[in-house]
């Protein structure tokens, strides 16, 4: 969450996904001020979600293009999306469709378990510690009695 704790970089992550590669290209369709989009850029390559790639040099200019790290946040963009679709969309519809290039139907994204294909819902999982829970957290009454097994 530090990395993605604000509201501009996931749109600067959904534009990157609807084809906008360009710092001036991000500042129009976004509104963002040009200081606070240099910053989040920034942090996106710094975290290897986005990579630079001059196209330009004199001046030096880049692209800004989502590596396989970056692309993998598509799950998260359309999650969101799915909700937004179900819950803001007015009379006339979803403002953002996806259509899957394989078979041309139109969807949502569904969170569904890897194992058994049924989807994953906030009443139908229990969060455990994974194996990289820190051990110095895991250890804390609080946090065993919130990841306790039943």
């Amino acid at each position: 969450m530090d990395l993605l704790g604000d509201w501009w970089t996931p749109l600067v992550l959904r534009e990157a996904f609807y084809g906008i590669t360009r710092f001036d290209g991000f500042q129009q369709e976004l509104g963002i001020a040009r200081t606070t989009l240099a910053e989040r850029l920034r942090r996106l390559v710094d975290a290897g979600l986005m990579e630079k790639r001059a196209y330009e040099t004199a001046p030096v200019r880049h692209d800004y293009v989502l590596t396989e790290k970056g692309r993998d946040f598509f799950g998260v963009l359309a999650a969101m999306n799915a909700w937004g679709n179900r819950w803001l969309s007015g009379d006339e519809g979803a403002p953002v469709v996806f259509e899957h290039d394989r078979c041309g139907h139109v969807g949502d994204a569904a969170v569904v378990c890897a194992g058994c294909g049924e989807p994953l819902t906030a009443d139908a999982v229990r969060p455990r510690t994974g194996p990289g829970y820190p051990p110095r957290l895991a250890a804390r009454p609080d946090v065993r009695a919130r990841f306790e097994q039943s």
